[in-house]
């Protein structure tokens, strides 16, 4: 009797360990600019398939309040590739997608294989794209590939010269 009971107990616990998942994890550095008229930026985060075809959407930050200068949807066109590729065909706002522009600093995003923006991507290489424009400055575009989904770590970094600093990218099987 002892000897079921203790199976039984293992075997429980065997079934309790958490299920792992894979992550992407994306860090995007907003950089401080020295000029006199400062706008925070718009900035898209997205993953393009090997045809260079949006497959994700993975982040929007743009002005989310209106101003006397109207709704900060007016210049989404401004990230021009991503208006192009994605962004024209998209309804703002989207939960878990869009949000307001970040300040100067380093801005962490993660995902897992669960979510939708990730669980939708098929085997294959991708690459990670991300843009910023901002209002009386500049835009820059970087890029970063990957395959996906990860059988093994995968690191990346791409670095900006104006409106954007260190982009790393991070994927965990």
């Amino acid at each position: 009797m002892r000897v079921t009971t203790s199976i039984t107990i293992a075997l429980s616990g065997a079934l309790a360990m958490p299920a792992y998942a894979a992550t992407l994890e994306v860090n995007v550095e907003v950089p401080k600019l020295d000029v006199a008229e400062y706008h925070r930026p718009y900035v898209a985060v997205w993953i393009e398939d090997a045809n260079q075809k949006a497959a994700a959407d993975l982040s929007v930050w743009y002005q989310m309040r209106d101003t006397a200068e109207g709704h900060g949807t007016k210049w989404l066109p401004d990230l021009r590739q991503w208006w192009r590729k994605s962004g024209r065909s998209l309804k703002v706002p989207v939960d878990g997608v869009t949000g307001p522009t970040r300040p100067v600093g380093k801005h962490a995003l993660s995902f897992t294989d669960k979510q939708p923006q990730l669980a939708k991507l098929g085997p294959g290489s991708y690459t990670l794209v991300v843009e910023a424009a901002r209002e009386v400055g500049g835009r820059e575009l970087l890029k970063i590939p990957f395959t996906w989904p990860a059988t093994a770590a995968q690191n990346g970094k791409s670095q900006g010269s104006a409106e954007l600093g260190a982009v790393t990218l991070a994927i965990k099987p």
